[in-house]
């Protein structure tokens, strides 16, 4: 008895490559091809081609893996203390905003308002 596709029987032969069987009425789809790399143009797509990303220093031999750690300049640091006292949780639009304004990504946005709330948190339990 020939075993309609998707049965358990037609997907076990078929994953374990017992003959190429195609679904009916769909005929063979086309490899999918890739695109060209498209050469970097500005100086963020340069460093976001290369792994960084505004901010972050050149990393020296004897660290551990990973993303080094950003340096905010103060006029950042200054934006990003005056939105966290106006709103500790940062909305999608404000994030964007930020991200624009202070030629950071969304994630290190993200990222520095989780940090400084675990901040705030330690603060005020120690003020205890």
């Amino acid at each position: 008895m020939e075993k309609g596709p998707f049965s358990v029987e037609w997907l076990a032969q078929s994953s374990r490559g017992g003959g190429a069987r195609e679904m009916p009425g769909n005929p063979e789809r086309p490899p999918l091809q890739t695109l060209p790399s498209v050469p970097a143009d500005s100086p963020r797509d340069r460093e976001a081609a290369e792994g960084r990303s505004p901010g972050h220093e050149a990393r020296s031999g004897d660290s551990a893996p990973g993303r080094s750690r950003t340096k905010f300049s103060a006029a950042q640091l200054q934006e990003l203390e005056r939105s966290f006292r106006e709103q500790r949780y940062i909305g999608a639009g404000e994030k964007r905003r930020l991200a624009a304004v202070l030629n950071l990504s969304q994630s290190q946005i993200k990222t520095w308002f989780q940090n400084r709330r675990m901040k705030f948190k330690r603060q005020t339990q120690d003020a205890r």
